[in-house]
């Protein structure tokens, strides 16, 4: 294949993202990248080898790219950009930062590391096959897209953190959730399942007088979760930064594996939010977090259910 038009002028950004274009359309890239087995870089791991490199906002798009490659790969810089919660022009920007010329350059190198990838490794572009007989409309694309989070989310979690995260939470003396905006929703709902099983559960989605006085009390018994989509609430930043400090055990539980929340944290659950509506898809969050409630049930159900029914009585 052609190689992809890069700028004349040599700066390293722009030689090692001609090395990903290159790449990227499987020729002979030069040795000197020094990445990968083959002599160069996939298109997400140079974004997430130069990730700290990015202004705020380009950031978002990094995240955004590296955990839905198939629409990068695919969507034009306007569909992306309303995705990833920013504008076109930081699109188009972040593709310059990277070396490329513009958006399209980016893309093709997308699509080509998204058509080597294993057919197993493919994620939310299966929504494309429809899951009724009827016409493929809107409503059902919808529905689709939530069915194949749900699948996505389950073949990425990690058992070993999956049983780490339920264990903190068994043995924790006081589980606070933080989660702002329409996270709060979601940080509400899981409180409302461990105070079922009779487990101390507070929130924090607002910085209130209340809820600063909640962050006061975190300590080394307290089990920080941060609930994250996207861009994260500095509220929400803050507090997995207050729990590290004072060596509180914190789980991460986000949209976006580049996080500074999962960064932050101990533990963390990745679920997947693609979709073809105007806003994220949470249905695999909401499945996760009820999974993670049922996972602290079955430790001691028998128990667990006397507290159920004695909650239920209050």
């Amino acid at each position: 294949m052609t190689p992809l038009p890069m700028k004349s002028a040599a700066t390293p950004s722009e030689a090692t993202a001609a090395t990903v274009s290159r790449a990227a359309n499987g020729t002979s890239a030069a040795s000197k990248s020094g990445a990968g087995s083959q002599g160069h870089q996939a298109l997400s791991a140079y974004i997430q080898a130069r990730f700290d490199e990015f202004s705020r906002s380009q950031k978002d798009v990094a995240q955004y790219i590296v955990d839905h490659l198939d629409e990068a790969a695919f969507q034009t810089a306007e569909e992306l950009a309303r995705r990833a919660s920013t504008s076109s022009s930081t699109v188009v920007r972040f593709s310059q930062a990277l070396g490329f010329e513009g958006f399209p350059e980016l893309q093709q190198a997308a699509r080509e590391e998204y058509r080597r990838r294993p057919a197993n490794a493919t994620s939310a572009a299966v929504v494309a096959t429809p899951l009724f007989s009827l016409d493929h409309t809107e409503f059902e694309s919808a529905l689709a897209a939530d069915h194949v989070n749900v699948e996505e989310t389950a073949r990425k979690l990690s058992r070993t953190a999956v049983e780490a995260a339920v264990e903190a939470i068994v043995t924790a003396e006081r589980v606070l959730i933080a989660g702002t905006d329409q996270m709060a929703f979601f940080a509400s709902y899981m409180r409302h399942l461990l105070m079922l099983l009779d487990l101390r559960a507070e929130i924090v989605a607002s910085p209130s007088q209340e809820a600063l006085g909640r962050l006061s009390r975190i300590d080394e018994r307290t089990l920080v979760v941060g609930l994250s989509a996207g861009r994260p609430h500095p509220l929400i930043t803050r507090t997995m930064k207050l729990a590290r400090h004072r060596k509180a055990p914190t789980l991460a539980i986000t949209d976006a594996t580049l996080s500074e929340v999962a960064k932050l944290a101990r533990i963390k659950l990745y679920y997947s939010s693609n979709t073809p509506a105007f806003v994220r898809s949470h249905t695999a969050l909401l499945s996760l977090i009820q999974a993670l409630a049922y996972g602290v049930y079955a430790r001691d159900s028998q128990q667990y259910d006397v507290r159920i029914k004695a909650f239920r009585l209050k």
